[in-house]
């Protein structure tokens, strides 16, 4: 088993029990403990875990990184800034992907007006929107995954590219400048990519949190974003080094 699939493996573990051991971890992978170690001081660097004597226990972040309805509680005025900033770039009769995640599910409730058609694979923004009576909504099928609220895997990525889009707003776990787009999940990341390809413009909704933070799966480099919009930008010489990847930055403030 290769080490982005233990240290994912990790993460689920101390989701569900708190904390984890270290020679039960080197057991279960039939691996050396130095080889956990390293995961752990790699999680431990992300701020996923804090290693302890014999194993490690999570920590706060982890509680963002599963369920839907946990997420949906973390940041949520940042969270609502953002998608009224990401509004009027959304223009009747545009074609718009909205991509899962709590954020965007956020937007979907500020278009329920707009002459648009929506291509999703959320779940929750499916509810959201499929009696509005302005919206032309289309729903793309695929493997379910009842934690994340949207559906995945062969089949979503192979409709996605069926559809040219003017615009895809879409989340991340992380962006940074040495990384680019990253996410936790692998499946997740590979529909937002497919739906950043298949669009016109991109634009990333993603909170202050995620900038210059990296997840465990590369998704896209930072150049295949022409939008950022997030609640804030601390650090004014970082924020100019996106903007000369070629990136507008839009701030939305709670």
């Amino acid at each position: 088993m290769d080490s982005e699939t233990r240290k994912k493996y990790i993460l689920q573990q101390l989701d569900a029990h708190e904390k984890v051991s270290l020679t039960t971890l080197a057991k279960k992978f039939k691996v050396s403990e130095m080889t956990i170690r390293r995961d752990f001081n790699e999680l431990e660097t992300r701020g996923m875990l804090v290693r302890k004597y014999g194993g490690a226990i999570k920590t706060e972040a982890i509680e963002n990184l599963f369920s839907f309805n946990k997420r949906m509680e973390t940041n949520g005025p940042q969270k609502k800034a953002i998608c009224e900033a990401a509004l009027p770039y959304i223009e009747d009769g545009d074609i718009i992907f909205i991509d899962c995640g709590t954020t965007l599910f956020r937007l979907a409730a500020l278009v329920k007006n707009k002459r648009i058609r929506v291509i999703t694979n959320s779940l929750p923004v499916i509810s959201e929107l499929m009696h509005s009576p302005t919206i032309k909504l289309t729903i793309i099928g695929g493997d379910i995954d009842a934690d994340r609220q949207a559906s995945y895997g062969a089949v979503t990525e192979r409709v996605i590219k069926e559809f040219a889009a003017d615009k895809a707003f879409v989340g991340a776990d992380g962006v940074s400048l040495s990384r680019g787009l990253s996410s936790f999940d692998e499946k997740e990341a590979m529909v937002t990519k497919t739906m950043m390809e298949q669009s016109r413009e991109v634009y990333l909704l993603c909170d202050s949190s995620k900038i210059e933070r990296d997840s465990y799966f590369r998704l896209a480099p930072i150049t295949a974003v022409d939008f950022l919009i997030t609640d804030a930008f601390q650090d004014s010489e970082i924020a100019k080094a996106y903007q000369e990847k070629g990136l507008k930055i839009i701030i939305g403030q709670p």
